[in-house]
């Protein structure tokens, strides 16, 4: 036998291919296990939280019950975890928040059972839970995000920009542009104050792009900071400019530190015409702008769109002094997601 080390052996011919598909093979059978476990995990909760409705309600059990399963429970089966009291209680409400199997089967038991208890937690009404649940799946949300997408009221923000889409969009496109923006934007993140100028936010931004993609949505890849336009041989620079994998098309986003103001939109109507011009693929959508500014006045940015050939939104931003912690993807323990929730007015 060669005392040659393995890593010093030449792999034959093809080895190298091979071991890539083997290792991506491997990858998506560890993922499918972890799928498997935790769809069984939640139906088991979700089945346990109906039998406990159901008996409460048919032969009148009390909320003591929950206490004495917890103890049977835990005593039967020391070595696992999620047989507390209050997780029972949640296994309860996750029954009673949805009540449909099939729903449950095809839908809720794709995400954990902390995000589960999270929507059920902080979330009062089922279409909010529902459209939260689908964005999580959708986008494959940690549980950090999950959390601070609801603090910041994502589905109240969602659509909500001022927009001209309907008129300056194809139909088939329009939906989802107005879709993909938001008003108003939090950039709480930054720690910068209200009284911060354009280019001190446009550099913290910047600095700070894995937030800013998380806060713009899915779909936004950044290009590039005051990017350079050569128009006639006088020189324009776009704040910031992006581009949506889904819409297909390069987004300029302005920064303006006052007021709204309709002059703004000739500004940035230029810069769509430029980009359409010089860096639109031809097989690219149509360039979206969004102005975000300070504040705005509704009604005058809905009258100084409508005539705008150029689609383009209008939305604020908010610079908020309240700092979200530092965003992580490891899931808590049942113990702290239990003392969260339970800190936060969790159902009982």
């Amino acid at each position: 036998m060669s005392d040659t080390p393995v890593s010093l052996t030449p792999p034959p011919d093809g080895y190298a291919d091979w071991l890539a598909d083997l290792k991506g093979r491997i990858h998506t059978a560890q993922q499918r296990a972890t799928l498997a476990v935790n769809r069984e995990l939640v139906l088991l909760y979700w089945q346990i939280g109906r039998d406990i409705l159901a008996r409460q309600a048919e032969q009148g059990w009390g909320a003591k019950v929950i206490e004495r399963l917890a103890h049977d429970l835990r005593a039967a089966f020391p070595d696992m975890k999620g047989f507390s009291p209050r997780n029972l209680k949640y296994m309860r409400a996750f029954a009673e928040a949805w009540p449909d199997a099939e729903f449950v089967q095809q839908a809720a038991a794709q995400l954990p059972w902390f995000h589960l208890c999270t929507l059920i937690g902080k979330l009062k009404t089922s279409e909010e839970r529902n459209w939260y649940l689908s964005k999580a799946i959708e986008h494959n949300w940690s549980r950090n995000i999950l959390v601070m997408q609801i603090e910041t009221r994502l589905l109240e923000r969602n659509g909500a920009a001022v927009t001209n889409f309907a008129v300056s969009l194809p139909a088939s496109q329009s939906d989802l542009a107005r879709e993909s923006l938001k008003d108003p934007y939090r950039f709480d993140f930054l720690g910068l104050t209200d009284e911060a100028q354009e280019r001190e936010i446009e550099n913290a931004l910047v600095k700070h792009v894995t937030e800013f993609l998380l806060e713009l949505g899915a779909g936004f890849a950044f290009v590039g900071r005051q990017v350079l336009l050569d128009v006639g041989g006088d020189e324009f620079f776009i704040d910031l400019l992006f581009y949506h994998l889904k819409l297909r098309c390069y987004v300029v986003i302005e920064l303006k530190g006052g007021k709204f103001k309709p002059e703004h939109l000739g500004q940035l109507s230029f810069y769509l015409t430029a980009v359409d011009a010089q860096i639109k693929h031809p097989q690219d959508s149509p360039t979206i702008g969004l102005l975000l500014c300070k504040s705005k006045n509704k009604v005058v940015a809905e009258y100084a769109l409508r005539d705008n050939s150029k689609p383009i939104g209008v939305a604020e931003y908010q610079l908020v002094e309240s700092l979200p912690q530092e965003l992580q993807t490891s899931l808590p323990s049942i113990e702290q997601i239990e003392r969260e929730l339970s800190e936060s007015g969790a159902a009982s």
